[in-house]
This record gives structure tokens, sequence and C-alpha cells, in this order.
């Protein structure tokens, strides 16, 4: 396979290990944080292209794949960015560029919001911006806790899960009016998915629950690190798109196709590597 190669590591932290996937040597490191559900595999096609030229490290969240649970009960993104932020240190990083989809975009604009001096820029790739309603009916339905039985039953719902995102959006509103148009991945890829979920089925909804729940409208406009506003075509959040950049006025906004090709994910981590590489000149502090 063409690329950097993928290697992976743990770093300790209070709550254990935090489980991670690297690629690449040299220049300021890239950070990156993945979606939910799943782990930092889902970001390897990303970690193979953009290693070619630079340090890159995708972590596991907290209750995510292979690393430790998070240690409260109901832990909110405020926590979570300061738990990535002690692996952060941890691996001996101190200034870096950070990636982040999904929920891990939300756990990225906290940590930059936390530590400006250290997050020289910041990309978010899929972002939404609920209306309450919505934050509230996703609240209730989206991240179930899933229970373990004898009879196997957390496979199939798992399996459910991850198959009907990609089918319908939300995925538990499984009618006509919520179809996705992009058809399912290849069987491979639902099943690697859906094992990153099961391993840590008694905490993936943590982190879940704390992104639906992050106030946006409050949060983001404190973000004064240069932003790169992505969002693929195909993506669920790209509704949101106007939404949370009217959060981020400074942010550059751009569509991308994704990463669910080798072709596509060439494309997207050349948006990216080009982005992160123009001089700091090209930048103006929000303030000025």
């Amino acid at each position: 396979m063409s690329g950097a190669a993928v290697r992976r590591g743990f770093v300790e932290i209070d709550e254990g290990q935090v489980h991670y996937r690297c690629a690449g040597a040299g220049g300021r490191p890239l950070v990156m944080l993945h979606a939910s559900p799943g782990s930092s595999r889902g970001l390897v096609p990303l970690l193979r292209e953009l290693g070619t030229a630079r340090r890159v490290v995708a972590l596991d969240t907290l209750g995510n794949g292979d690393s430790a649970a998070p240690a409260p009960a109901a832990p909110d993104i405020a926590y979570f960015a300061d738990a990535h932020r002690r692996a952060i240190d941890a691996l001996g990083i101190d200034g870096f560029d950070l990636y982040g989809g999904h929920t891990g975009g939300n756990i990225a604009c906290e940590i930059a919001i936390a530590a400006p001096g250290r997050v020289r820029r910041l990309v978010l790739d899929g972002m939404s911006a609920y209306d309450p309603d919505e934050q509230r009916d996703l609240l209730a339905n989206y991240a179930r806790e899933i229970p373990i039985d004898l009879e196997g039953s957390q496979f199939f719902r798992v399996w459910n899960f991850v198959r009907d995102a990609y089918l319908f959006w939300p995925w538990y509103k499984r009618d006509a009016a919520h179809v996705r148009d992009v058809g399912l991945p290849p069987a491979a890829v639902l099943h690697d998915k859906a094992v990153e979920v099961l391993k840590a089925l008694g905490t993936y909804h943590l982190s879940y629950r704390a992104a639906l729940a992050y106030d946006k409208t409050a949060r983001l406009p404190l973000v004064r690190t240069p932003t790169l506003l992505m969002c693929a075509r195909n993506d669920m959040l790209l509704r949101y798109v106007d939404k949370v950049h009217a959060l981020l006025p400074d942010a550059a906004p751009v569509l991308t196709p994704g990463a669910n090709t080798t072709e596509a994910a060439a494309e997207t981590a050349g948006i990216i590597a080009e982005w992160l590489d123009r001089p700091d000149s090209d930048f103006r502090s929000p303030a000025q």
C-alpha cells in the first residue's frame, strides 16, 4: 500500500493508557482526532498520505478504540480536551497543528480555545450546529447504551447502528424522508468499524454525547487559531456548513471528496497539507 507506514503505540495519562497511531517524522507535528463512533483506525487513509511529509499522530479518544475510559461518569468536551492535551504532553509534543473530524472537531475546538499558543493551525472536518430541538432528539436517541447479553444481541445492535448510519440521517429514523444517498461501504469497512465500537461498547457513547451537547454557539466564536473548515460533499453534516461558518467567520471553508477511497484520501490530504504549509504571513488574527 502506498504512503507512509502507520505505527501504533500507547502513552500514559492519569486515566490509563491512550492508544495512538502515527506516521512520518520531522517538522511541526499534526495531531488528529477521530470522528465517532470508532477510533483512529478511521484516519489511517489520511495518516498514510499526510505522513509522507510530516509527523502525524492520531489518538483514540478516551472510551473509544483501545484507549482507557474517561474518569467522569458524564464527561463533557472540556474534559476530553484536557485529557487529549495531557496525552499530547506525554508524547513530548509542544506546538502542533490540529485536525478534528465530527466529535474530534469539537474536542479540537476546545483544545484550541484552551491552548491557543500551542495550536498553530486548526482543521475542522464535518462540524454540526444543531438547533435546540435537533439537539434534544439526538441526545435522547443517537448514542445509545448497548447492553451486553448472553444471546449476543450486542453484535447485531452494533452492526445495525454502524450500517444504518450510512443509510439514514439520523440513523434511527429509518424512513424515506431521512434516507442518505451515499450507499454502503465495502463489508470489510463496516466490519472494522463495528469491531472498534464493540471493543469499547461500555463507553463509546460518552464522547458522542459530550459532542452532541457541546454548545457551539457559545464556544466556536472563542476560537482564535487560523482554521480550515472542511466538509466532505457526501457528509451528512454538510447541511450545517454555512451555520458553522457564521460562528467562525474567519475560517476558510472548503468542500472535499472525503477519504472513503484511496483517490479521495489523497485529494483531501493534499488540501490539508497545502493549507498547513502556507506561510504564517498568509494569516491574520481575527482581532486585527
